[in-house]
């Protein structure tokens, strides 16, 4: 496992805050669609810009909601980041393979 410093660049910065601002409030359905938007767009996301950047302070339940609930295909690939202060972290990254089946209203 390869460590790198915890951060996002400019442009994923710039659009994780459009998603937080089209996708805004702080239900259970907010955050999954917030968490939805950010990996269709970019493809995948980690915990920390999920807490930090879409205000979705614990993902692992919209993420466990998603791929049993939803049926979205979503692997986690843990990384090793350093804070700023120098210290390790063991960190998520949740990945899109696979988009839920479409539902019966949306065949239509």
């Amino acid at each position: 496992m390869t460590t790198h410093p915890i951060k996002t660049d400019t442009t994923r910065l710039t659009m994780l805050a459009d998603i937080l601002r089209d996708f805004a409030g702080g239900t259970t359905e907010h955050q999954r669609k917030r968490l939805a938007e950010a990996l269709t767009t970019l493809g995948s996301i980690t915990t920390y810009e999920a807490m930090r950047y879409l205000d979705i302070y614990d993902p692992r339940p919209r993420v466990y909601e998603m791929r049993h609930e939803l049926g979205w295909d979503i692997t986690t690939v843990m990384e090793t980041g350093m804070t700023e202060a120098g210290e390790k972290h063991l960190i998520g990254r949740y990945v899109l393979t696979g988009l839920p089946p479409a539902s019966e209203s949306e065949a239509a």
